[in-house]
């Protein structure tokens, strides 16, 4: 594989970072994760502007432009010969003295690595987790290197490709999937949980959240309880690199999957937008 770093495409094994980039030893890093469809990233805008908000939030200065992402992502891609692809643009703060840095960061260190993308299940399994979502460490959660509370997840989980754990806050209301954003539909409506109960911004949830609204169908966004989300008629989970899938099964509650029928009207929608859209203002610009 061949990654650029800093600059330079180089051979992964050649791949170095100062041994005291704070995104290391401190966790001071953001990262974005995106699927290309044909050379073309999905979303990108919506994702540079995620990146760029982790990134003041973190207090590191990057002149971040579209025009320099897509000659990176370009060339990355060329250099590994793919044009599907999953995406993975890292930004941490960089070479630093040992000790916690209030001044801003001037010199990140910046990595972008792609590879061939996985088969995906049409459809999975939830699971309600005993691993509680921990809250922000600050005022919302970004999408940073502090992924503990993932990984635990996860671990309980197991690595069964055909499962999602689902996450509840601590005081017992629906987040979000360990790497996932959770909806569902029932009596005509769409539900998601908001972004009070500390689950991440995802960028699909909010082109999905449009597309819902620009569909004319109600969508709430709140605190809902698992008796609420077992109750409903449909459930899926997003992401930007598995797209929309359908659940099949919520622990011994069964749900349509793949033969949910706005589930699956969702998908369509999205395979026809993936090749084109930018921007979430592209999205509204055009309606549906």
């Amino acid at each position: 594989m061949f990654i650029y770093i800093n600059g330079e495409i180089v051979r992964q094994e050649d791949a170095k970072i100062s041994p005291f980039d704070h995104g290391y030893i401190y966790g001071l890093g953001v990262f974005e994760t995106l699927r290309v469809y044909g050379n073309h990233p999905f979303l990108l805008d919506d994702h540079l502007s995620r990146l760029t908000s982790g990134l003041k939030e973190l207090n590191i200065h990057f002149e971040l432009t579209k025009e320099s992402i897509l000659d990176i992502l370009h060339r990355t891609l060329s250099s590994n010969g793919l044009q599907d692809a999953y995406v993975r643009i890292n930004v941490s703060a960089g070479h630093g003295e040992i000790g916690l840095q209030t001044e801003e960061y001037h010199n990140p260190t910046i990595i972008v690595f792609v590879k061939p993308l996985p088969s995906f299940q049409a459809q999975k399994q939830a699971i309600i987790l005993d691993t509680t979502r921990n809250t922000p460490e600050g005022s919302f959660r970004l999408k940073s290197h502090h992924f503990l509370n993932n990984i635990y997840a996860k671990r309980e989980l197991g690595n069964d490709p055909n499962k999602e754990g689902i996450f509840l806050t601590r005081d017992g209301k629906v987040a979000e999937g360990i790497t996932s954003n959770l909806f569902w539909f029932k009596d005509e409506c769409f539900f998601t949980p908001a972004l009070s109960t500390g689950i991440l911004s995802g960028i699909t949830r909010a082109y999905l959240i449009d597309v819902i609204r620009l569909l004319g169908y109600p969508l709430y966004e709140g605190e809902f309880t698992v008796d609420e989300l077992q109750g409903c008629d449909e459930i899926f989970i997003t992401n930007s690199v598995q797209e929309i899938v359908p659940i099949s099964c919520l622990n011994d509650h069964e749900f349509p999957g793949t033969r949910g029928v706005f589930t699956s009207k969702l998908m369509n929608i999205y395979k026809s937008h993936s090749h084109k859209l930018f921007s979430r203002k592209e999205l509204k610009e055009g309606m549906i």
